[in-house]
C-alpha cells in the first residue's frame, strides 16, 4: 500500500553545516520508524514532524521517519505489517486494537515513567489500552479527543435555543423544525465509518444501552437498546437525509462547513478549520457538552490515540523513550492541535481549562464547555473496558449496521438489535476462546 505522505527527518546535519562538524556522521546511529494519521488540525503535523521529531531526533542519534496515511488505510496497514513480521516501530491507531494484544510489547512500562512524572493517567486512557484478564498494556495513551456536539447558532436560535440542545430529546424535535422552516437537515452519519460507529454508542450509552456489561457479558439485547433504535430511527426519518446512509469519516465536518446541516458530533477540527479559514461560518457553529439521553448525559471520545510498539519492532527501546519525552512535551502538541489533543495524563496541560476558557475566537467562550469533558466522555466498551470482542465489533461495524438497518427500514428496530446482538455474542465467543477476554 502507498502511502499518502511521507515526512523524512534526519538529526544529522547536511550540506556545509555538516562539514564543519568532522566529528558527526552523515547518517544517523539509529532509525525510528513512526506510523500516524493526517491529524484534523494540520498545524499539528507541521509541528509534529516539521519541529519536535527533528529536535527529538538530533538529542536521541536517530533518524525520525513519519508516514502520515488517511483514516482508511490505518488498519490493512497494521494488518499487513502484523503478516509480514515487519513494519514500523511506533504505530498509532484512532481507537484501542486489543486485538492486537499478542502481537505488541507489553506497554505497562511506559505508563509507569510517565506517572511517576506526571501522576495517574486519566479512567478513559486505562480502560481503552488495558485488559484486566491478561495484566497487560496492549497500547500506550497520549491523548484524546474530545466529541461534543456542533450546531448552527442562528438556525437553533430561531427555534428559541441559541445555547444548542442539552437532550436528545431536543435534537428530535428543535431538528425536526428546522428542517422544516430552513429545509437544513441534521447531520449524524448512519454509515460504516468510525465518526457514526462514535455517534451511535454515545447515543446508546445515553439511553442506558451497551455492548457488553463490566463483566465481559453481551447485554445488547434489550429494552434500553430498542428504545435507542428507534430513537434514531425517527432522528433519520424526521430530521435527516438520505446522505448520512454514505458518509465518511469527513463528511460531517464538510457538511457544515458548507452550511448544509443544523447540527453534527464531531471534534473541535470543524470549528478550527473555519477559523482557520476565516470561513464566514466560523461565528455560528457553537459547542455542547454531552446531551442528555433517558438514562444519562455521556459521550464517546472522538479519538483515543492509542500507540502501539509491536514485538518486531527494530527499535523497541527508542518507540518507549520517544513515547515517554513526547508526554514530557504534550503542552506544546496540545497547542500546536489548537488543544484538539487533550491529555491522558492531566497534570502535563495543568491549566487547560483556563485556556479552552480563554481562546480568543468568536463567539467567546465558545470552547470553555470542553473543560469538563472527564465527567461525560467515555471509552469504547464502555462501562467495561476496550477488549479484542469489543475492537472487532467496532471495526466491523455491528453497531452502525443495526441502527442502519433499522433506519432506513430494512428490519425492524427489534430485529436489527437481535441479528446485531446473535453477532456480538458470536465475536465474543470468538475471543474468549483465545483466553483475551
Amino acid at each position: 500500500m502507498s502511502l499518502s505522505r511521507r515526512k523524512l527527518i534526519q538529526a544529522a546535519g547536511v550540506g556545509a553545516a555538516a562539514l564543519a562538524l568532522p566529528k558527526k556522521t552523515f547518517a544517523a546511529k539509529k532509525t525510528l520508524r513512526i506510523l500516524q494519521w493526517n491529524h484534523f488540525v494540520p498545524n499539528y503535523d507541521k509541528w509534529f514532524n516539521g519541529q519536535y521529531v527533528k529536535e527529538w531526533g538530533e538529542q536521541n542519534d536517530t533518524q525520525v521517519i513519519v508516514d502520515n496515511v488517511g483514516i482508511p488505510a490505518i488498519n490493512p496497514t497494521a494488518a499487513a505489517e502484523v503478516s509480514a513480521k515487519k513494519g514500523h516501530d511506533l504505530f498509532m491507531f484512532l481507537w484501542p486494537r486489543p486485538a492486537y494484544e499478542e502481537d505488541v510489547i507489553d506497554h505497562g512500562e511506559i505508563y509507569q515513567e510517565c506517572e511517576r512524572k506526571y501522576g495517574k493517567p486519566i479512567e478513559l486512557a486505562v480502560k481503552s489500552t488495558y485488559n484486566p484478564k491478561t495484566k497487560k498494556y496492549f497500547a500506550f495513551s497520549d491523548s484524546f479527543v474530545p466529541d461534543p456536539v456542533n450546531y448552527r447558532i442562528d438556525l437553533w436560535g430561531e427555534q428559541g435555543m441559541a445555547g444548542g440542545p442539552t437532550s436528545w430529546d431536543h435534537v428530535l424535535k428543535v431538528g425536526r423544525a428546522i428542517k422544516q422552516a430552513r429545509n437544513i437537515p441534521a447531520g449524524i452519519g448512519l454509515s460504516a465509518e468510525l465518526d457514526t460507529a462514535m455517534a451511535m454508542r454515545t447515543i446508546l450509552y445515553s439511553f442506558g444501552g451497551s455492548e457488553q456489561d463490566t463483566g465481559n457479558n453481551v447485554v445488547l439485547d434489550s429494552k434500553n437498546t430498542v428504545d435507542a433504535v428507534k430513537f434514531v430511527k425517527a432522528l433519520f426519518q424526521e430530521t435527516m437525509t438520505a446522505e448520512v446512509m454514505a458518509w465518511d469519516p469527513s463528511s460531517n465536518n464538510r457538511a457544515m462547513l458548507a452550511g448544509q446541516v443544523s447540527l453534527v458530533l464531531n471534534a473541535i477540527s470543524i470549528t478550527r478549520e473555519a477559523e482557520n479559514k476565516d470561513l464566514p461560518i466560523a461565528e455560528q457553529i457553537g459547542l455542547t457538552r454531552a446531551l442528555q439521553g433517558p438514562v444519562r448525559a455521556i459521550g464517546l471520545e472522538h479519538v483515543m490515540d492509542c500507540y502501539v510498539i509491536w514485538k518486531f519492532a527494530e527499535n523497541k527501546e527508542g518507540a518507549k523513550k520517544f513515547l515517554v519525552d513526547y508526554v514530557d512535551n504534550f503542552l506544546e502538541g496540545c497547542k500546536a492541535s489548537q488543544y484538539y489533543n487533550f491529555p491522558c495524563f492531566s497534570s502535563t496541560v495543568p491549566n487547560l481549562q483556563q485556556m479552552l476558557a480563554d481562546d480568543s475566537h468568536k463567539p467567546p467562550g465558545k470552547y470553555k464547555v470542553l473543560g469538563d469533558v472527564l465527567s461525560w466522555a467515555t471509552n469504547v466498551g464502555y462501562p467495561g473496558y476496550a477488549n479484542a470482542a469489543i475492537d472487532e465489533i467496532f471495526g466491523t461495524w455491528v453497531l452502525n449496521t443495526m441502527f442502519a438497518k433499522a433506519a432506513n427500514g430494512a428490519m425492524t428496530p427489534e430485529d436489527a438489535v437481535k441479528e446485531a446482538d446473535q453477532k456480538c455474542r458470536q465475536i465474543f465467543a470468538k475471543w474468549r476462546q483465545k483466553n483475551l477476554i
